[in-house]
């Protein structure tokens, strides 16, 4: 070989080691780069775009639903396998007395992403969510009512806000299909309901929901809570809620479980949720206080009092007022020391307290 092929090659293996290792720190840059922060965040919403890669659980609350169960299921299927996602179909049967049961076994036998759980008796639509929500596998949980008056159309809208980042969206009846009395008195509940707990969603009651996975893992619902879903969500920090117009269909088959006693229960319900997100950690911050203020009100009317006497000279046995100063003051003492005793046991029961983490890195 020749002094000029030598110098050839020689220059040839510096320039290969060169860009060797030029390759090698632009592997290690890109490996140890750090994205944005706005990236990591909106990564999760994202990956959801993809119908394929969207697994979705759709929960079914239901009593006495038989003849709605397999039109139901027709329609759900239709939608999911259009839009290609992938589903499972939780089916709970709230103590059903007629034949719910049995058709919910020959769905779950033809469509294996049937799931059902079967109460021995009636517990009520919040325990039935509950129990759903704790099999529940898919990154997207819909809710819906059983008696083909949600459509199941919705869907894929509900999972279209859902990825502009909310963590709750509710479909909102504008055109309801039910009588002229239930109609005023969701819209009495409704507005109450904006006005206590500040989220502003016109149709709170509405079966047809959509939730992040986290967010049905961070509640536990019972009695009759279901209806304040989203005030729950948003104690527990999921505070992205909104809503869409969804369509509302009439009732084909059976009979509405309404009843004005529903009514009444609803505002029963308002006002223990009201506390329980907001005073059930700082009971002295609602006791204490009234307390606080009435046993001050009774002092005063009692220094009124006796101003009166040791002045005036004027009698006390016929003055109601010194009857009425007592009893606030007892009264007051008594929400005092309330608050004082609910404060002693969450200060022993805070050790046992979860929190909703949203993420974390510990190692």
């Amino acid at each position: 070989m020749s002094d000029t092929e030598k110098n050839m090659n020689n220059n040839e293996g510096q320039a290969n080691q060169k860009n060797s290792h030029a390759n090698d720190k632009k592997k290690n840059f890109k490996r140890y780069y750090r994205p944005k922060t706005n990236n990591i965040q909106n990564k999760n919403y994202n990956s959801l775009k993809n119908n394929k890669n969207i697994s979705i659980s759709i929960v079914i609350p239901l009593f006495n639903e038989e003849e709605s169960l397999e039109p139901l299921h027709k329609s759900i299927y239709d939608v999911v396998t259009r839009n290609k996602y992938n589903y499972e179909i939780i089916f709970v049967d709230d103590g059903s007395t007629d034949r719910s049961l049995q058709i919910i076994k020959r769905l779950a036998y033809r469509d294996k992403n049937v799931k059902y759980i079967s109460f021995r008796q009636n517990y009520g639509k919040s325990a039935a969510l509950n129990e759903g929500f704790k099999i529940a596998n898919g990154d997207i949980v819909i809710t819906m009512d059983a008696d083909l008056q949600d459509n199941p159309e919705e869907i894929p809208n509900l999972i279209n806000k859902i990825n502009e980042g909310y963590d709750i969206v509710s479909g909102w009846k504008k055109d309801r299909k039910d009588s002229f009395v239930k109609n005023q008195t969701s819209k009495i509940y409704n507005f109450v309901t904006r006005l206590v707990s500040g989220i502003k969603l016109h149709d709170m009651n509405c079966g047809l929901k959509a939730y992040r996975k986290d967010v049905v893992k961070s509640i536990e619902i019972y009695g009759e809570f279901h209806r304040y879903i989203p005030v729950l969500a948003k104690w527990h920090g999921f505070k992205k809620i909104t809503e869409i117009p969804v369509k509302h269909q009439p009732r084909q088959y059976g009979v509405s479980k309404f009843g004005l006693s529903r009514f009444y229960k609803g505002f029963v319900d308002l006002i223990t949720v009201t506390f329980i997100t907001r005073y059930v950690t700082r009971p002295m911050h609602l006791f204490g206080l009234w307390g606080a203020i009435i046993a001050f009100i009774g002092f005063m009317i009692e220094f009124y009092l006796t101003y009166e006497k040791l002045i005036h000279n004027r009698g006390l046995e016929n003055r109601p007022l010194l009857f009425l100063g007592i009893l606030m003051i007892l009264f007051g003492g008594q929400l005092f020391s309330t608050g004082l005793i609910g404060e002693l046991i969450v200060h022993n029961s805070n050790k046992d307290k979860e929190y909703t983490i949203r993420e974390k890195k510990v190692e």
